[in-house]
């Protein structure tokens, strides 16, 4: 039997989260899954702001395909069903999305092929596809700075629309009758949409984050009046449900929270165990978007449980946040302190 290579341990990995998550899973899941193609560069592809996949990917195009490959023989191997998914652009045109620089029909077809879990019925499967290729939002930019519309030339619009690269005010893109609606309100935002024939995502550009965030909806006045009728109906049993909702969702964080503590002092038995307490509720706080938030984290994956103690100590018992405070470039500091995050990490796990 041939030896398994590090680059079939971390495709067969990213995948089989992929599929235990959702039921199926994509070459986009496994290539995100590895870190080889982030999230907000493949949103950025997907509204139309990338040429391919291959061109915001941290790898050549070569190692794409051997990750690849190695993931067509693994779906095989597990007996899961392929369908072809539809991409198409968030953008006015709805243009057919490019995976590939040289757009070879081959490994097109390779990147749209979706692999299903086998226990799903064809009826499971259909959905599951349908809703795979579903056209993905219009999306409507709050600009950081004003912009010359490509159409009309104006310089005083203040939203607007990407389409092959350019810039589209409102009024020629025809979207200028619409109305904001400001996030905040999930329920009157879902039937505002809902019940709106057009609408567009609104998002702005967080430099600091270095990510678009959602601002609200452009949707029909109507919907919007429609909507807040239908919220005036209901609210007080909607405010019943939220109160179910978040108690429901403490409950669930604090299991979570003593698996996750129960893992440290498994991995690190000589961690006191209120400091395993302690990483595990700051790592595993709902919407932090740290380490025990994560997929892996969630899954209590080694890995992932090593990385929430090391942030821990490196933040904890060393000197690395005066570091920062004094000037020292975040690498040099780190470099300076990997023996002292090395030596509690050996006393923890004795």
């Amino acid at each position: 039997m041939e030896p398994v290579t590090k680059l079939e341990r971390r495709v067969t990995t990213a995948a089989e989260e992929a599929l235990e998550r959702q039921k199926s899973v994509s070459p986009l899941d496994v290539l995100t899954g590895m870190g080889w193609v982030p999230s907000g560069y493949v949103t950025d592809w997907r509204q139309g702001r990338a040429a391919d996949v291959e061109a915001v990917a941290a790898v050549s195009a070569d190692r794409i395909a051997d990750a690849l490959e190695i993931f067509r023989r693994w779906a095989g191997d597990k007996g899961l069903r392929p369908a072809e998914v539809e991409y198409v652009a968030a953008t006015r045109d709805r243009r057919p999305l490019r995976f590939t620089r040289a757009g070879d029909p081959a490994r097109e077809l390779l990147f749209r092929t979706h692999w299903m879990a086998a226990e799903l019925t064809e009826q499971q499967r259909d959905r599951l596809t349908a809703r795979q290729s579903k056209a993905p939002d219009l999306v409507v930019v709050l600009p950081a700075r004003g912009f010359t519309c490509a159409g009309c030339g104006r310089t005083d619009a203040d939203m607007l629309m990407l389409e092959a690269g350019e810039s589209f005010c409102l009024t020629c893109t025809d979207f200028d009758h619409l109305v904001f609606l400001p996030a905040g309100d999930a329920a009157l935002t879902r039937r505002a949409k809902k019940a709106s024939r057009l609408s567009a995502v609104v998002v702005r550009f967080n430099r600091s984050r270095r990510r678009n965030e959602r601002q609200g909806l452009l949707v029909e006045r109507a919907a919007i009046e429609q909507a807040e009728r239908e919220c005036l109906s209901d609210e007080d049993a909607r405010a019943r449900r939220r109160e179910r909702d978040r108690e429901r969702r403490e409950v669930a964080d604090e299991t979570f929270q003593a698996e996750l503590a129960g893992m440290i002092r498994r991995l690190f038995p000589g961690c006191p165990p209120e400091r395993a307490e302690a990483i595990s509720g700051h790592t595993g706080v709902r919407g932090s978007g740290r380490v025990g938030r994560s997929a892996a984290g969630r899954a209590l994956d080694p890995d992932a449980v090593t990385r929430a103690v090391v942030a821990s100590v490196r933040h904890e018992d060393t000197a690395y946040d005066e570091m920062l405070m004094a000037g020292v470039p975040r690498d040099q500091a780190r470099e300076r302190i990997r023996a002292d995050i090395e030596q509690v990490l050996t006393r923890w796990r004795a």
